[in-house]
Parts: C-alpha cells; sequence; structure tokens
C-alpha cells in the first residue's frame, strides 16, 4: 500500500494524551499530528526521535499531520499507524498473497461475530469452512530480530482470542494474524510478562484449534508491503 501523499520528516518532541505528538518539521515548524495508536509505543516514542508525517489538507480535520513511521535511522522503519494493518492485509487477501488463506474468494471486513463484537475480516468460499480473521498490528521489540505482542495490557485483545476460540469450537476456521509493522523483526512473540493474561488466553486459543499466522513488512516512507511469513515462537 503506497502512501497517498508523500510524507514529511520530522523530529518528536513529545506523545501525550495517547492520540497526539509534537514535532519539528525540518524547516522549523512545531506541528501537532495525530497519533493513531492507543498502545503504549514502548521504545518509539522517545523525544527527539526521527519520525516521518503525512499531511493533509482535509478542512474536516482539526490536525494537519498524522505520524506514520518511526524512522531508526539504520535502513528501517516501524509502522505506528494501527489502521493501516488492516488496509494491507485486505488489499493481500484480495490478491491472495496470503498462501494459507488464498483459497477464499470472498473477503468481507468488519463483520459481526460472536456477542457483541466485530471480526476484522470474515472469509468465505464454497466448500470451504468460514474463516474468521483478527489481525494484530505488532510494533514491539525489545531483543534484536524478536518482534512481540503486546506492548501494553489489553483485555480487548483476550477477548478477541476467546472468540476466536468460539468460533473454531464451532467448526470454523479460526485465525489470529499478527502483522508485524517493523522492517527489522523476523519471528514473533509474546510480552508475557507486559500482559500475563493475554499469554495465558493466546495459549488456550491455541489448544482450542486457533490458528496463528505471523507476517513481516517492508516499509518506506513510499509504502508498506507483506513480505511473508515469519515463525511463531
Amino acid at each position: 500500500m503506497r502512501f497517498p501523499t508523500p510524507l514529511v520528516p520530522a523530529r518528536l518532541t513529545r506523545r501525550y494524551k495517547r492520540f497526539l505528538a509534537d514535532a519539528v518539521l525540518e524547516d522549523g515548524r512545531d506541528v501537532t499530528a495525530h497519533c493513531a495508536n492507543p498502545g503504549s509505543m514502548l521504545g518509539l516514542a522517545e523525544p527527539g526521535t526521527r519520525i516521518w508525517l503525512e499531511p493533509n489538507d482535509d478542512p474536516r480535520k482539526k490536525l494537519k499531520f498524522g505520524w506514520r513511521l518511526v524512522d531508526h535511522e539504520n535502513g528501517h522503519f516501524t509502522g505506528v499507524d494501527t489502521s493501516l494493518p488492516n488496509r494491507v492485509l485486505r488489499a493481500a487477501l484480495e490478491t491472495g498473497e496470503i498462501p494459507q488463506l488464498s483459497a477464499y474468494p470472498t473477503v468481507r471486513p468488519e463483520q459481526k461475530y460472536s456477542t457483541a463484537s466485530r471480526v476484522d475480516f470474515l472469509l468465505q468460499g464454497p466448500g470451504l469452512p468460514d474463516a474468521y480473521v483478527e489481525v494484530k498490528s505488532v510494533t514491539l521489540s525489545r531483543r534484536s530480530g524478536l518482534a512481540e505482542f503486546p506492548d501494553s495490557v489489553t483485555a480487548r485483545g483476550a477477548r478477541h482470542l476467546a472468540n476466536l476460540s468460539e468460533m473454531a469450537a464451532l467448526g470454523h476456521r479460526a485465525v489470529l494474524l499478527y502483522l508485524v509493522q517493523r522492517s527489522d523483526c523476523t519471528a514473533v512473540s509474546l510480552a508475557a510478562d507486559i500482559d500475563p493474561a493475554y499469554a495465558q488466553a493466546a495459549q488456550r486459543a491455541v489448544s482450542a484449534g486457533v490458528e496463528v499466522l505471523c507476517y513481516q513488512t517492508s516499509i518506506s516512507p513510499e509504502e508498506v508491503r507483506i513480505r511473508g511469513a515469519i515463525p511463531y515462537r
């Protein structure tokens, strides 16, 4: 997925109130950007960090910039927009780029299921069990090459695991897909020290038949693309 508007570099001043970030553009202007990430962004929001912002001229938007990337200044990037993985994955599902799910011709986003919940994608095809797919954006890395989820306690994430387990018990395919929004990671693990309850819920879900897929991405200030499957540890 290409960014529709060219990104501009900046230096982060601070991230606050979860969804706001102050930054300084290269021309010296101070701006405030929307941060589409409710997580802790552990290791990604230090003052002085080089970041990339997407400008907009939409009169309906109060903030004229959106924070999209962290630039690690070593050739690698992290995507911080948690809405982006669903858009990237939808395109990949529709073009058959996820081999484990490529047999499904119908991709339905945001479908109601379980109790008062919505699944990110419902996949359907003739003669195939329905596949319920939840997507999680992974941005935390505390060890070289290893991405971890979650970066903060997520009761919502544990609930999604329980919902998927219900679908598996009903005979459907239930898939949890970790999309790693970092170009420097080649494996995924759970951050059990950050959220033990989520790690336990994940173990129960796998025992109940929930499939776990992990995919890495190629990231630049021009685009984000799915690269391929990586191991789940």
